[in-house]
């Protein structure tokens, strides 16, 4: 069985409040969940949905790349790795006024929260001062605010949460014994490690995975298991189906079967029973009933836009018909 981490408690002045797992899983245990009839675990992963949240409504988020291309890591599946020759090109940081007319855009079409990633292995100090002015400007424009910059050194999330930042972003990505097939330029233990500094600064965790890049059933199951069993599990799960970027090493991994996916999605649902699963990377190669099967297996969040960092995602009014079909209302 795989080992299960937790966010690793850090030393600090203030004794930061301490919260039990609700549940802890077994790798076996979701695999059983995995191997049910698909019609058993949707109505199982239905069940647990309308439990906790209205089934019929989606949180919607908007996704931007505040800086693109360039970075020094080697995930396989990264257009924005500086070692690989994909399209993505490297570019500076944006202006704030343009972040701020993103974020308005995405507000006035019915986004809730507004992303910003950046394409580093972590943050410089100078660079983290510029995200906080962002920050501050987004978050006063009435929206959640929500970035991905790599891995944080001490203190750093700290000065995110006085910014106002809600939620930090930082995939497991894949199951750990699975992690230095897919990326070796750093530790899956690190990723846990950034986690624990933004839950002891006080921020929301948004932290997923990747599906389809050539893990197993089980290596499934086990990431599924490592997000559960975080300490608490994290307020936002994002699962990605992987798209491949010409010119990465994953350019040619076949896609995964669509049913596999659904399956992977309820059990995220059923897991992490309170947490927004959603749905992500990969949208725009779904059919709509694909995207129907997810959302009925437990996934209550989109990315909304035509565009995430590097990747297509359907169209806003592709989502717009899909929701009035499906009768799904924004959150």
């Amino acid at each position: 069985m795989n080992a299960i981490p937790q966010i690793a408690a850090r030393p600090r002045e203030e004794t930061a409040p301490t919260v039990k797992p609700v549940a802890r899983w077994t790798v076996a245990e979701v695999e059983a969940l995995y191997q049910l009839p698909f019609m058993d675990l949707m109505h199982r992963a239905q069940q647990v949905h309308r439990e906790n949240f209205d089934a019929n409504e989606i949180q919607r988020s908007t996704l931007l790349s505040v800086k693109t291309g360039g970075c020094s890591e080697d995930c396989g599946y990264c257009s924005q790795a500086a070692r690989y020759n994909t399209d993505t090109e490297r570019e500076a940081m944006l202006p704030l006024d343009e972040v701020i007319a993103a974020a308005q855009a995405a507000k006035d079409k019915g986004a809730s929260r507004f992303c910003m990633g950046a394409a580093w292995r972590g943050p410089k100090d100078k660079d983290l001062a510029k995200v906080s002015e962002m920050i501050r400007a987004v978050k006063g424009l009435g929206l959640q605010t929500c970035v991905t910059l790599g891995m944080l050194k001490d203190g750093q999330a700290e000065e995110l949460k006085e910014a106002g930042l809600d939620y930090y972003n930082h995939n497991l990505d894949t199951d750990a014994s699975f992690y230095g097939q897919v990326i070796t330029t750093h530790k899956h233990a690190d990723r846990i490690d950034t986690l624990g500094q933004v839950r002891e600064a006080g921020i929301k965790v948004c932290s997923g995975g990747i599906i389809g890049m050539g893990e197993s059933r089980r290596n499934r199951a086990a990431l599924i298991v490592q997000l559960a069993n975080l300490a608490p599990p994290p307020e936002s799960v994002p699962i990605n189906n992987l798209v491949p970027i010409p010119g990465t090493p994953l350019a040619n991994v076949a896609p995964i079967d669509g049913f596999e996916f659904v399956r992977t999605i309820a059990a995220a649902r059923i897991t992490m029973p309170t947490s927004f699963v959603r749905l992500s990377a990969g949208r725009q190669e779904m059919s709509d009933e694909l995207q129907a099967l997810c959302f009925l297996a437990g996934a209550n969040s989109i990315f909304y836009g035509d565009k995430l960092l590097t990747t297509g995602n359907p169209e806003a009014d592709r989502d717009e018909a899909l929701f009035e079909k499906l009768g799904l209302r924004p959150i």
